[in-house]
C-alpha cells in the first residue's frame, strides 16, 4: 500500500474540528473521489460512506490496488446508483490510510509518523469531517446518503447531526450501536495486531497480526451456508491429508489469501482506530437512551435494508432503527433481502438488493425534480 505515488484527490480542511476525545485538529487532509457530474441545480449528489476496510474508490479501478472499486456492482453508468444521472461522492474516512488524515500521516510537531499517538476518533468525528467536504463542493442538500456496515452507521450519524442535509438516507446492514459480540470480534482483531512483535517497531509492520485480524473479520462477513456451499470440506490439493499445519482445506487457503493481500493495502494502526470508532458508536446514548430523538428533526426519507443471512448485523438490529424512526413519525421503509451471502451481500451482485436501491433513489430524485 502506497498512496504517495498516486495523485489522490484531497481537500485540506483548514477549519478546526473538535474531536469527541477533546483534541482539536485543523489543516488536515481528507481524500475523496467523485463519479458522474453535478447538475446545475446541485440536487443529484449522493454521499456514499465506505465500510471498515473500504476507501474512496467506489467504482472503476482503484489506482493504488489496481483492483475494481469496492462497490462496482452498485455504482456506475446504468447501475443501481447510475453515474449517468447522479453525482457520487466518497471520502476516505478520518483515520484511514488512503490519503485522509490518519495514523500514517506525519505529525508536524515531532516530524514522525503519528502511529498510536494519533487521537482516538469516533463515527461522529468522521461524519463532521465529511460535512466540510460537502460544504466545499457547495452542495446545500444531498439527494441521498448511503452506506453499508460502518457506512450505514455514518449515514445514520450524518442524518442525525445534519437533519436538513439530505433528502434521503439509506442505512444498509448496520446497527445504531455495536453489540457486545461485535465489540468482542473487533477486540480479537486488535489484539492480534498488538500481539505481533513488529507492532510499534520503527520501520516494521505487523503484517502477521494484521493478516490474522483480517482472516477473523472475513469469516464474520460470510454466512455458514455460503461457506459450506462454496468450500465444505474440500481439500486444497486433491488426495489425502498432509498431516501437517499447512493449508489442507480450501477454506484455510482462502482465508490465508485474504489475510496476505489485505496487508498490502491497509495500515494496521488504521485498523485499530477505525474498529475503535465503530465500537464507540452509540446513537442511542447520544440522545440519553432514546434512539427516536436522534431523528426527530429530520425530514429525510429512509430506506433501511438488511440481509437474511447476516449474523454480524442481523435483521433484528436493523429493525430497531426502523422502530425508532416510526416512533418519531419519520418516513421510513424497510426491506429484508433474502441472500445466503451473509453480511457481504451489500457488496455483491444480489439483484433484489440492487433493484431496491435503484428504485428508492430514483423515486426520491423524481419527487424533488
Amino acid at each position: 500500500m502506497n498512496s504517495d505515488t498516486v495523485n489522490i484527490k484531497k481537500l485540506i480542511i483548514k477549519q478546526s474540528l473538535e474531536l469527541d476525545c477533546g483534541k482539536t485538529i485543523k489543516n488536515f487532509p481528507l481524500a475523496y473521489e467523485t463519479y458522474g457530474t453535478l447538475n446545475k441545480k446541485k440536487n443529484n449528489a449522493i454521499l456514499t460512506f465506505h465500510a471498515l476496510t473500504g476507501d474512496q474508490f467506489v467504482a472503476g479501478i482503484n489506482p493504488i490496488t489496481k483492483k475494481k472499486g469496492w462497490w462496482t456492482f452498485a455504482v456506475g453508468p446504468g447501475k443501481a446508483i447510475d453515474t449517468n444521472k447522479y453525482f457520487v461522492i466518497c471520502a476516505n474516512v478520518l483515520g484511514g490510510c488512503m490519503g485522509s488524515f490518519g495514523p500514517t500521516e506525519i505529525n508536524p510537531e515531532t516530524n514522525k509518523i503519528f502511529g498510536t499517538t494519533f487521537p482516538v476518533i469516533t463515527i461522529k468525528d468522521i461524519v463532521k469531517s465529511q460535512k466540510f467536504l460537502i460544504d466545499h463542493l457547495d452542495i446545500k442538500k444531498l439527494l441521498a446518503v448511503v452506506g453499508g456496515s460502518m457506512g450505514g452507521m455514518q449515514a445514520l450519524q450524518f442524518t442525525s447531526s445534519y437533519p436538513d442535509a439530505a433528502y434521503s438516507t439509506i442505512p444498509i446492514a448496520c446497527s445504531a450501536s455495536h453489540s457486545a459480540q461485535n465489540i468482542a470480534l473487533n477486540e480479537l482483531g486488535r489484539q492480534a495486531i498488538m500481539a505481533d512483535p513488529n507492532w510499534k517497531k520503527e520501520n516494521a509492520t505487523p503484517n502477521k497480526g494484521l493478516a490474522v485480524a483480517r482472516m477473523a473479520a472475513h469469516i464474520t462477513y460470510l454466512s455458514k451456508q455460503g461457506l459450506q456451499e462454496k468450500f465444505g470440506r474440500k481439500l486444497q490439493d486433491k488426495g489425502s491429508l498432509k498431516f501437517s499445519f499447512d493449508a489442507d482445506f480450501q477454506i484455510e487457503s482462502y482465508l490465508r489469501y485474504q489475510g496476505s493481500t489485505f496487508v498490502d493495502r491497509f495500515d494496521a494502526n488504521s485498523y485499530l482506530y477505525i474498529t475503535r470508532a465503530m465500537d464507540y458508536f452509540d446513537l442511542e446514548k447520544q440522545f440519553n437512551g432514546n434512539l427516536s430523538l436522534a431523528f426527530k428533526k429530520t425530514k429525510s426519507k429512509f430506506c433501511v435494508i438488511s440481509f437474511s443471512s447476516d449474523w454480524l448485523y442481523p435483521t433484528s438490529e436493523n429493525k430497531e432503527i426502523v422502530i425508532a424512526l416510526n416512533a418519531c413519525g419519520a418516513n421510513v421503509g424497510f426491506v429484508e433481502i433474502n441472500s445466503d451471502k451473509g453480511h457481504d451481500s451489500f457488496l455483491l451482485d444480489v439483484p433484489e438488493f440492487l433493484k431496491t436501491l435503484s428504485e428508492f433513489i430514483n423515486s426520491t430524485y423524481n419527487d424533488i425534480k
